[in-house]
């Protein structure tokens, strides 16, 4: 999600809802004994593509392309493919990298894009280009923070634990932080650099994420009411309280090329579901 477009973190107080988590969505197209190959490497059963103007399916530039056992999006128009089914309480590791190429709007901008989860409503319900949702931002620089991505009222929020001192006028991940509790914004990752610009190729002096062109293990442990992002390998954010606590899942074309090698989904009833957060 662009950085300028959640600037305003806004923190309302009050209690947060409980909600009963159940089992993942059934049926998806590659099961394993220990999770979902969500993306299974050769086409894209299982998703369905939506671009602003275009629609659902509707995809004559060929924005999203399955090559060499990755999803290529190009970000040549903005949009997201989303999954066919919903997902709830899981662990899901995706694997990434940037492209070269960037486009038109974001040309010389960070490369960007994201992780949607808990994805529900109508497709390009947000600005005519994806679900509401919770994401996982993926952005040079940003990637692991967190956004609502909603319309603003009590159905999408976000409690985290924050510092005491915002950074560029939003709130900042600290393990031992006060709640604080967004409907809009953005909390941003631990260790983004408070000097960050909008710019192609950026580096933080902390950043997490590996070199252009290198690949990046990406994990949401959506866990009931609960949400942990970690980038390889380091816990980089963390949602005490989400809502909603289930959904689909998107992965947006804004601007910038990216390849995707690996979406998969472990429930977190699963023996293996707690030990991949620590594989490299």
């Amino acid at each position: 999600m662009r950085y300028y477009a959640m600037m305003a973190c806004v923190l309302i107080t009050g209690a947060c809802f409980a909600v009963e988590s159940t089992a993942p969505a059934a049926s998806t197209p590659d099961e394993t004994a220990n999770g979902i190959h969500l993306f299974n490497g050769k086409d894209l059963n299982g998703w369905y593509t939506y671009l602003k103007g275009r629609g659902r399916d509707v995809d004559p530039l060929k924005v999203f392309t399955v090559t060499d056992g990755s999803l290529r999006i190009s970000g040549e128009e903005f949009g997201c493919v989303t999954s066919v089914n919903e997902f709830e309480n899981y662990h899901l590791v995706m694997e990434f990298k940037w492209g070269e190429l960037t486009h038109a709007g974001r040309k010389d901008k960070a490369r960007d894009s994201g992780l949607l989860v808990h994805s529900t409503g109508e497709d390009g319900a947000y600005g005519g280009m994806w679900m509401y949702c919770i994401e996982c931002q993926m952005i040079e620089g940003g990637t692991g923070d967190i956004l609502v991505v909603g319309d603003d009222s009590e159905k999408f929020k976000a409690t985290c634990p924050v510092a005491a001192e915002q950074s560029g006028g939003c709130y900042v991940f600290q393990p031992d932080g006060q709640p604080a509790t967004l409907h809009a914004g953005r909390v941003n990752w631990f260790g983004r650099d408070p000097d960050w610009k909008d710019v192609i190729g950026f580096r933080g002096r902390q950043d997490v994420e590996k070199p252009l062109g290198e690949w990046n293990r990406y994990e949401c442990i959506a866990e009931g009411n609960t949400l942990t992002v970690l980038l390889n390998g380091t816990v980089v954010n963390k949602c005490l309280e989400v809502q909603p606590h289930k959904g689909r899942i998107q992965i947006q074309s804004e601007g910038a090329e990216l390849f995707v090698r690996r979406v998969d989904i472990i429930p977190l009833d699963s023996d293996n579901a707690g030990s991949s957060a620590s594989q490299q």
